[in-house]
């Protein structure tokens, strides 16, 4: 292996990516039973990382479903485009 592709994954490895970190919290979505809102919550206080801090490594997909799970609790307003009146 090249010199620059072992240290590559070696900083993948000690570092958290957006994609590691959507991974993680998709993991306790489902084994904890959480909302993605409470999941970053619990996965930030277990490594403790400032909420804060994890602004960057939020992925657009899970932003989505962050969003979602606000507008569902009542946490945003609800757009016209949510869901349709059935």
């Amino acid at each position: 292996m090249e010199p620059n592709k072992e240290l590559e994954k070696a900083i993948e490895k000690k570092f958290l990516t957006p994609q590691k970190f959507a991974i993680e919290i998709e993991k306790i979505v489902a084994e904890e039973e959480f909302n993605y809102i409470d999941a970053i919550c619990y996965y930030c206080e277990s490594n403790n990382l400032e909420i804060e801090s994890v602004t960057k490594l939020i992925s657009k997909s899970l932003k989505e479903r962050l969003k979602w799970d606000a507008t569902r609790l009542n946490f945003m307003k609800k757009t016209t485009r949510a869901r349709l009146p059935l």
